[in-house]
Parts: structure tokens; sequence; C-alpha cells
């Protein structure tokens, strides 16, 4: 008998008697009761306990704040999908030609068709994604890998990352969340720069993601 076979014979004995699951008791809060500025508020406060950099603008205020956190950056990337207005504060303008005119050569698109490489992605400086959803009272964004996010790896190899949240995407708490999103989609979870405290009870950033996370909320 093989191990496998082994193993199996093991799960069908203890199966045999088909017990039955105990009733799971699902008595936690479903839903929130805070409104929309209460949700801008919390989410906020939590992401800058979290150190990340916080900035709460209109939605026309997108495409200057981006260009703003990229302002030094000698490289960033950006997902396919993501809205090519939020990026017109860095296209044309130098030759005096209208804003969009002239696509900024620092740029590097990854998509589906044609993804950057880790030797590529490493030597880019920042990326900026959309969100899925937040959740205002973990501080915690949602990447689920939409083409406005893209892939997991662009938003945890560069070094920056920029992330744009949409207010009407804010949720209370993460039931809530969890409902406004596609649960076979891969999930990344975001609560603040990539830290750990693991040696000697040093924090250090940058060690499983970015080390600067910049997030912009749309109202």
């Amino acid at each position: 008998m093989s191990a496998r076979d082994d193993i199996l014979t093991r799960i069908r004995g203890a199966l045999k008697d088909s017990p039955e699951a105990p009733e799971i008791p699902r008595e936690y809060r479903s839903a929130s009761q805070l409104d929309g500025d209460a949700l801008i508020e919390l989410l906020v406060d939590r992401l800058v306990d979290y150190k990340a950099q916080v900035a709460v603008v209109a939605e026309a205020e997108v495409p200057a704040r981006i260009a703003s956190l990229l302002e030094g950056a000698r490289t960033y990337v950006v997902p396919a999908g993501l809205d090519d207005g939020w990026l017109a504060g860095l296209d044309g303008g130098g030759d005096g030609g209208a804003p969009g005119s002239r696509r900024d050569s620092r740029r590097r698109l990854d998509s589906p068709a044609q993804p950057l490489t880790v030797a590529e992605l490493d030597g880019v400086d920042a990326v900026v994604t959309s969100s899925a959803v937040a959740v205002a009272e973990t501080g915690t964004i949602l990447l689920d890998g939409s083409p406005n996010q893209g892939r997991r790896a662009i938003s945890l190899v560069p070094d920056h990352h920029i992330c744009v949240v949409r207010a009407a995407d804010i949720a209370g708490i993460l039931p809530e969340a969890l409902r406004r999103i596609d649960g076979t989609r891969p999930i990344t979870m975001i609560s603040g720069p990539s830290a750990t405290s693991d040696i000697e009870l040093e924090r250090v950033e940058g060690v499983h993601g970015p080390r600067r996370l910049d997030v912009i909320i749309a109202r």
C-alpha cells in the first residue's frame, strides 16, 4: 500500500460513522452604521496608524495628486485597465501639446498579454493601482486582480505603491467588504506598508511588499 492509499484509508475510517457537523453560530456583526464621512474618517485614522500616507481629494484632483507622488520616480508601472484619466497629469504638457498628447516615457504597462518579468518589476520605482474595496474599521485595502488593479506581483515588488480608493468603495467592517467582492478571485489584503518586527522587535519595512504606501481617497 502506498502512503497515499494509507492516508485515504485512514480518512475513510475516521469518517465511516458520518458525523454531522455542528451548527456554527454566526452572531458577529454583518453591517456597520457609519455614514460616508465617518467611514472616510475612520479609514484615514487606521491607515495613518499603520504608517501609510493618505490624501482625501475630489475625483478631479486625483491626476494631480498621482503626478505629485511620482515626482522623482525614474519609472513606474500601471495595470492595463487603470483609468487613463488618472494619469493625465503625467502626460503631454512638456512640448506644449494638449494633456494626453504624449505619454510619460517613465511608464511601464503590465497586461495579461505582456506581463513584466520579476526582474523588470524589481527595477521599477513605483506602482499605481485602483482597489476593489476598503475596510474602514481595520484600515485594510483589498485588491482582487481586476484590470484596474492588475496582477498581485505589480503591487508587491515595487518599493512604492500608490493606491486609489473611491469613497463609494469603503465598507465599514469586513463582512460588508466580502459581500462586495468575488471570493473566487485572487485577493490581496493591504494594511499599511509591508513591515515586520520578527527580529528583536525591530520594525523593518519593505520586507514582503512595498516600503511606502500612499493612499488617495477619491470622494
